[in-house]
């Protein structure tokens, strides 16, 4: 599978019982991607708008590259340049994100192009999946499968089982 490339702040506010208000969304977000990423076996690079002054620029939580862009610019204008950095080598990363002119400029690259509601929706099957298998098919949930485990993840994370 491809590495992953994903605005944050875009991806937050479509899971269920997270809230880009939440002081700790941004750790939340990159826990919950650590573990889809240790199941799908597959990397990601994950930006975060608006870093405090003084903070760290990037870290990594297992498999996730997390960075966090300073206030001087954004997610979207720093995916854009990862994505010329990388070149040719582009085509190789699938990019999350619901902002339109990313996703143009990801085609022009030739990138696979999720938008925040869709990968929403296939990282909560792979994260719910009683027994997950990184041979999970690549397909998207049925719709009553898809409103089954939001209701399960969001009746958990009230419960607080994922916020631990």
């Amino acid at each position: 599978m491809k590495s992953i490339i994903i605005d944050g702040h875009n991806l937050i506010p479509k899971l269920p019982g997270m809230s880009l208000s939440d002081p700790d969304d941004e750790s939340k977000l990159t826990r919950l991607l650590g573990e889809y990423c240790r199941l799908k076996r597959v990397k990601a690079e994950l930006f975060f708008d608006a870093a405090p002054a003084g903070s760290v620029s990037q870290s990594r939580y297992g498999m996730v590259n997390v960075h966090h862009v300073s206030k001087r610019t954004t997610a979207d204008a720093a995916i854009r340049q990862f994505l010329q950095k990388a070149g040719r080598q582009a085509k190789d990363f699938q990019v999350v994100t619901s902002d339109h002119q990313v996703q143009a400029e990801a085609r022009g690259v030739n990138a696979t192009v999720l938008s925040s509601e869709e990968f929403a929706l296939m990282l909560l099957h792979i994260i719910s999946l009683p027994y997950a298998s990184t041979n999970t098919a690549e397909k998207y949930p049925a719709e009553d499968e898809v409103d089954y485990w939001l209701k399960v993840m969001t009746e958990r994370n009230q419960k607080g089982n994922l916020s631990s």
